[in-house]
């Protein structure tokens, strides 16, 4: 089996045991619980705070102590119990501490999976510009199947949903043990000190003023990505609501219609080593950022009937909004960081963007819907989405102002080393 073959797998599955409840999960929360929207922002938090804690922490590992993908493994054992577990929580409370817990096995596997696939391309002499996305692109293929899978099988209000995601989980974690090795590249060195021998050096990242401005908007930007993730699915099924739309293809198969995002996805990701190559990390982050603009702003406007095609377009343009910051920041925190703390460093931004990005997002979008967008428990979603897209449009302009990036055709160079 080729290595190549073998890393889409784990990408696959990877996204899978997410893709099976992260969209759908809102049904199954206000339609089925019936609980709150302060309350969901909370869980959402369970992302961030696991996020802000955990992929460090799990990077250090693996670049001092531990093989990648033995620490991989076991974090998809421990997050498919914990996800199993989810199915017999009856209070939301409970279910709070029981997501924290999932996502605190499940988060760190993100950035680790980035992790072992570029160390087993680059050991094999692979170029990671070119190798990498269409391995990358297998995780949303499974993320889009496992969407389908839910959705098709009538589960999206249902806790099977849970069940068919620890079910992947387990067999994500015990196929990791079959993958190349990734030894720890950081050795320990007598004359180091305490920070360097726990890998804490990597936070000096952030005495830098290029790499702190990034993994400050990484923040802001992985807000916007939670808005879309918690509320895409349950806003279009709430469009049953509306008479005239109540029957439409829109409301009985929301989750499929989210996974036109997935797919668009695809494309994009596939586009990245030109668009890096042509216009500069810098300005593909831009584009990213200015998607998010258009992403909300498309909601906000589209109906399931004679505005069905801004809902569609809205789907197309998730995907350059979401690939092209994930994936180009990914790759601009591998080209400037130094080999010995790029788990480390991944960690740090993956912190940035479903950390403290996923707490921002989550917990004040849910307290301003709660309060300001929610009458009789019907949801004012063109004000929500107008409001989001507001938010997105400053963010995209303070980025071109004050990011500093200069193109340099040959930068990408450097990561296949």
């Amino acid at each position: 089996m080729g290595l190549k073959f073998r890393l889409t797998i784990m990408s696959f599955l990877q996204f899978f045991v997410w893709g099976a409840w992260l969209i759908t999960i809102a049904v199954f929360w206000f339609h089925t619980k019936q609980w709150g929207s302060a309350e969901f922002g909370q869980i959402f938090a369970t992302l961030g705070i696991a996020s802000i804690i955990m992929p460090a922490i799990v990077g250090i590992i693996a670049d001092r102590w531990v093989n990648a993908e033995k620490i991989y493994g076991i974090l998809h054992i421990l997050s498919g119990i914990s996800v199993f577990l989810l199915t017999q929580v009856n209070d939301p409370q409970t279910f709070f501490w029981v997501m924290l817990l999932a996502m605190f096995f499940y988060m760190p596997t993100i950035s680790l999976s980035n992790s072992i696939a570029y160390n087993v391309l680059k050991s094999n002499n692979f170029d990671v510009v070119k190798a990498f996305p269409p391995i990358r692109v297998w995780g949303t293929i499974g993320f889009i199947v496992a969407m389908w899978t839910t959705n098709l099988t009538g589960n999206k209000a249902t806790e099977v949903q849970f069940y068919i995601s620890a079910a992947f989980s387990f067999v994500l974690g015990i196929y990791s043990f079959s993958l190349p090795k990734c030894p720890p590249l950081g050795q320990h060195d007598k004359k180091s000190n305490w920070i360097q021998t726990l890998g804490l050096d990597a936070f000096k990242l952030f005495a830098n003023y290029k790499m702190a401005l990034f993994f400050i908007f990484s923040m802001f930007l992985g807000a916007a990505l939670q808005l879309t993730n918690m509320y895409g699915d349950t806003f279009l099924d709430d469009f049953k609501n509306v008479p005239e739309y109540a029957n439409s293809f829109v409301v009985k198969y929301s989750t499929i219609i989210m996974s036109i995002s997935q797919i668009s996805e695809t494309l994009f990701i596939l586009a990245i080593p030109f668009f890096l190559k042509r216009f500069g990390i810098k300005n593909v982050m831009l584009i990213s950022m200015f998607a998010w603009v258009l992403r909300f702003a498309l909601f906000g406007l589209g109906n399931p009937d004679d505005r069905l095609w801004m809902i569609i377009l809205s789907m197309i343009v998730y995907g350059m909004a979401f690939d092209f910051f994930n994936i180009s920041g990914s790759l601009f925190v591998e080209t400037t960081t130094d080999k010995k703390i790029r788990s480390s460093a991944q960690g740090l931004f993956m912190m940035m963007t479903n950390g403290f990005g996923a707490i921002l997002g989550s917990i004040i979008s849910g307290e301003l819907i709660e309060r300001y967008f929610t009458t009789n428990g019907l949801k004012d979603w063109p004000s929500i989405w107008f409001s989001f897209a507001g938010y997105a449009l400053v963010i995209t302009i303070l980025f071109a102002i004050f990011f500093k990036h200069k193109h340099n055709p040959k930068e990408l160079e450097n990561i296949k080393h």
